[in-house]
């Protein structure tokens, strides 16, 4: 069954009177980093000893990010709770190192639909229900419960969209009248875009300058602008926009591009952001800057020298004539950490299965590969390319990693060639095949049949036993594992038996024994053939990788 899941923030939402918020909004154009720099600051101020939480705000109507295209919005992160959400609360938990909740997110969904709810039950006393005040202090109520929640001292709340956008102004209109009632204890971040024209080769400060008066004609004055361009911005620059902007000149901070998004944080303290973020909250430091983790995870990074070359065969990459990795940024992420762990340098190659499927990329092709991924999804595009590619990948002994949609194309191939079920598929594609071993889950059942496919998936974290002696077992060190999960569909029960009998170990079981978790060949059989049911690439951390996305790599470097 689903856990329940409420879109509304828990009652009980005053935070201690001297709560510091820190809002991130963007400037120039979407996409400049504002989730990199929410999580860097939270890094810092961690560092410095404040305990923080952060927010995103998502301004779009959905209620939340699971019905999302992934190949237009990216990845769906999805909480321990079971809140899908965008993928910068994957970045949030990456970066802090730990479990968000889902106070933590919100959309404009979110507040409509609690506002209307409210509205419906009389909530309101019979007023007039408007935007101002009504909807802004539902947003206002929700920033104050995270707080509250998380008992933490700072709260990060990152605005999404751009400076302009018309569906993002209420939350900007919140986030001016809590700074109203508490000015000493909330301050404002821009994080805007510097252009470098190729035809002028300057950089050019205007179009920031024109978003901070956009941002003041909401009432709202920037305390610190993060530079973001191709390069470092220069003295002449950052006086120009301290003076244009009202903004001290130290508190333009420069943030070119770099080779990893790891080493923002470190930059940012070389900047003293931590110092600066303090000073406007009225805070005094509880300790000297601690990253001692953090840079020797970024010094690891760096050294890595041993490749190994892993192929991620999905079907979300294609937008147009341009690659959307981000459609897998877990995933992505998981890999490296595993690898630097270890002391690889992980190369990564992204496989349409479109592409295998109309014959444009050669299954041979990936004998080149020390390791295939084939990660989540729904549909049935590419299906057939990602059943070519477990198959190459068990009869040529190249490990195989199957991440929830990944372990079933394992087990249809396998019951296909294997087993001789030639029609074996699951019904998510084929509804009336033969030999469904596949299938959606029986509580599931209804939801489908009446389009209830907002939030009622199988999702969030369940428990799954593992069995001894297997891989699984090996790599995890202990009975009992607590993963999150997205999918509708689960292993049949009925062809386990038949699958068991032809080779496969079902060495991860839910504690009930119903649903399959974990299926692999023994390594007698194949170096390292496994698929998982949920999605372990949401729980790997830089400073604390997957046992099983480190194993893989162990075996792929081995090949």
């Amino acid at each position: 069954m689903n856990r329940p899941r409420s879109n509304t923030s828990r009652s009980g939402t005053t935070p201690h009177k001297k709560h510091k918020y820190i809002f991130v909004f963007g400037g120039v154009m979407s996409g400049v980093g504002k989730g990199i720099a929410a999580s860097s600051m939270g890094t810092l101020l961690e560092g410095r000893g404040f305990k923080v939480n952060i927010v995103k705000v998502d301004p779009y109507l959905n209620v939340d990010a699971g019905t999302m295209n992934p190949t237009e919005h990216g990845e769906v992160f999805v909480l321990k709770s079971g809140l899908e959400t965008d993928q910068d609360m994957g970045n949030y938990e990456r970066f802090l190192n730990r479990d968000l909740t889902p106070d933590d997110y919100m959309t404009g969904g979110m507040v409509y639909q609690s506002v209307i709810e409210r509205e419906r039950a009389l909530g309101y006393g019979g007023k007039c229900v408007e935007a101002i005040p009504h909807v802004r202090d539902e947003i206002m109520r929700r920033f104050k419960a995270a707080a509250h929640y998380n008992a933490s001292d700072v709260s990060i709340i990152e605005i999404g969209g751009t400076v302009g956008d018309f569906q993002n102004a209420l939350f900007i209109e919140a986030a001016r009248v809590m700074k109203m009632e508490h000015p000493e204890n909330v301050a404002f971040v821009m994080v805007s875009y510097l252009p470098v024209p190729g035809t002028l080769g300057e950089m050019k400060t205007k179009p920031t300058q024109s978003a901070v008066r956009e941002l003041n004609g909401y009432g709202v004055q920037p305390d610190m602008i993060i530079a973001r361009s191709t390069a470092p911005i220069d003295a002449r620059r950052k006086e120009k926009l301290a003076i244009a902007c009202n903004v001290r000149p130290e508190a333009v901070v420069s943030a070119p591009d770099v080779a990893s998004i790891y080493d923002v944080p470190l930059n940012f303290a070389a900047a003293h952001v931590d110092e600066l973020l303090l000073d406007l909250l009225h805070v005094k430091p509880k300790q000297r800057l601690i990253l001692t983790k953090w840079k020797k995870f970024v010094t690891t990074m760096r050294t890595a020298k041993r490749e190994v070359k892993i192929a991620v065969a999905g079907k979300y990459f294609d937008t147009g004539d341009f690659v959307l990795s981000d459609a897998y940024l877990s995933v992505i992420e998981a890999i490296k950490y595993s690898a630097y762990t270890l002391g690889l340098k992980p190369t990564i190659t992204w496989i349409n299965t479109k592409d295998i499927e109309s014959g444009a990329y050669k299954l041979e092709d990936l004998k080149k590969f020390d390791g295939i991924i084939v990660p989540g999804g729904f549909g049935e595009t590419g299906v057939e390319g990602k059943i070519k590619v477990a198959r190459y990948a068990r009869e040529h002994k190249i490990p195989y990693f199957g991440l929830c949609y990944g372990l079933h194309m394992l087990l249809i191939e396998y019951a296909r060639n294997v087993l001789g079920l030639k029609d074996a598929h699951t019904t998510e594609i084929d509804p009336k095949t033969k030999n469904p071993v596949v299938l959606i889950m029986p509580e599931q059942r209804l939801n489908v049949a009446e389009k209830r496919y907002g939030g009622t998936m199988r999702l969030g974290h369940y428990i799954a036993k593992l069995k001894k002696g297997t891989i699984a077992r090996a790599a995890y060190g202990v009975d009992e594992v607590d993963e999150r999960h997205r999918h509708r569909y689960e292993v049949n029960p009925e062809y386990i038996k038949q699958f068991e009998d032809a080779g496969i170990v079902f060495s991860g079981v839910s504690p009930s024994g119903v649903l399959m978790e974990i299926a692999e060949l023994p390594k007698s059989v194949h170096p390292f053939m496994v698929g998982v049911q949920f999605h372990p690439e949401l729980q790997a951390r830089p400073l604390d990788p997957h046992p099983l996305f480190t194993e893989f790599l162990k075996v792929a470097v081995k090949k």
